[in-house]
């Protein structure tokens, strides 16, 4: 019986089930596409929600923003020789109703629209920005998810090859074809085997976990495993970044606010319009128009519009910064995406079948009683350690993407 197992080809063992459970996360959970996790986390975030409704605020403050003042109306009472009651007698006596309307320099109206209108507009940018970051963020650990997922794989069957290779040595050393060495040997590969896998179990956990904020579920929901990657195209590097995009609609903005704080210098109108009655000496009607003077304006609208030329400056540095950083980080992406690319090719060309077929001769080499088994154990580590950076290597490639199509603008 065991003769038999010994010389079964690494293939077959690598095709035996584990015969240990992976976690009740991974069994229970279902497993979802990225593209609907990215679309669940839309559809629940409270960021999102929230910027959505700063949006809708700021929309609806664009009318109000260039309305008139309210009229004042209010009653009008004139008594010529005071304190007698001389309205009918005397004809500078009367009583009546007026009527004020402020109304602002020609131009403000359009300026302080063109401002909330602009406001709307930043919120806006902001609106994409966050769902820019929900899908990087879902997609990134959707990657780490899918590279946990794939040395749990690795380290399970090695489990296996690691059983039977403890189970030879044990053989050999208890027909004295063998030294108690390799015996110890296989059960430390198989100690630290099962000390790496509940590594992983608790790191798998506290992704899950991290995946679960995003899409608004319990922190212990179960998630099923990732076996694969979406395929993924080149990213746009011409398109504009969500964040330069808030910081040009920020300078839009204050560009806005400067114009109008600069137009406060100009004075404002009131005409008002009386309607009074005089008894039987007949009705009057006054008009008058009152014109407001800037006359504190060095306590009033200079500190304002030096203020808001501050404000301008600051949101052009912020979007010089925005635009260097946005492509330092194009280019270290990209940096990183192509490397992944070059890394993946070289571990399915030729490190993971390299390192198969050396692992395979090297067990061969033992069971046949002409290998050492430190060589055994050394080509097994190499062996497995091919696969968990094949897996590492698939999962930053996505991750690059993943920012890349959030930096230029791709969609959610």
């Amino acid at each position: 019986m065991f003769r038999s197992l010994s010389i079964l080809p690494l293939a077959v063992l690598l095709a035996m089930p584990a015969t240990a459970q992976m976690d009740d996360d991974l069994s229970r959970g279902p497993s979802v596409s990225v593209d609907a996790l990215v679309a669940e986390a839309l559809a629940k975030s409270p960021d999102l929600a929230a910027a959505r409704s700063r949006q809708t605020a700021a929309r609806e403050m664009e009318r109000p923003s260039a309305a008139l003042a309210d009229p004042t109306v209010g009653p009008m009472l004139q008594i010529a020789d005071f304190p007698n009651y001389t309205i009918g007698t005397e004809d500078m006596s009367m009583a009546g109703v007026q009527v004020s309307q402020p109304l602002p320099y020609p131009g403000k109206r359009r300026a302080r629209a063109e401002t909330a209108r602009a406001e709307t507009a930043q919120r806006e940018s902001e609106v994409a920005d966050i769902e820019r970051r929900i899908a990087r963020e879902v997609r990134s650990l959707y990657a780490r998810l899918y590279a946990i997922d794939q040395e749990q794989k690795a380290l399970e069957a090695g489990r296996e090859l690691t059983d039977l290779l403890s189970a030879t040595a044990k053989a050999r050393y208890s027909s004295g074809g063998g030294e108690q060495e390799s015996l110890l040997k296989a059960q430390l590969q198989g100690t630290r085997l099962e000390e790496q896998l509940e590594d992983h179990h608790a790191e798998r956990r506290a992704i899950v976990a991290g995946l679960n904020r995003w899409l608004d579920r319990p922190g212990d929901s179960p998630f099923g495993p990732v076996t694969a990657l979406p395929e993924t195209a080149s990213p746009s590097t011409a398109a504009e970044s969500t964040r330069v995009r808030m910081a040009r609609a920020a300078v839009a903005t204050a560009e806005r606010r400067l114009a109008s704080a600069r137009l406060d210098l100009k004075p404002d109108l009131t005409p008002s319009g009386a309607f009074a009655t005089r008894g039987p000496r007949g009705p009057v009607l006054t008009l008058n128009l009152g014109v407001e003077l800037p006359f504190w304006k060095r306590e009033k609208q200079q500190p304002l519009i030096r203020a808001a030329e501050a404000g301008l400056e600051a949101a052009r540095q912020e979007l010089r910064a925005a635009e260097a950083e946005t492509r330092s980080e194009v280019a270290r992406l990209a940096s990183e995406r192509s490397r992944a690319e070059r890394q993946i090719v070289r571990y399915r060309e030729g490190i993971v079948p390299q390192s198969s077929a050396t692992f395979d001769a090297a067990r061969a080499s033992y069971l046949a009683g002409r290998g050492d088994f430190s060589n055994l154990v050394e080509d097994f580590n190499l062996w497995l350690e091919a696969r968990v950076q094949l897996a590492r290597r698939e999962a930053d490639r996505y991750t690059a993407w993943a920012g890349l199509e959030a930096l230029t603008g791709g969609l959610p």
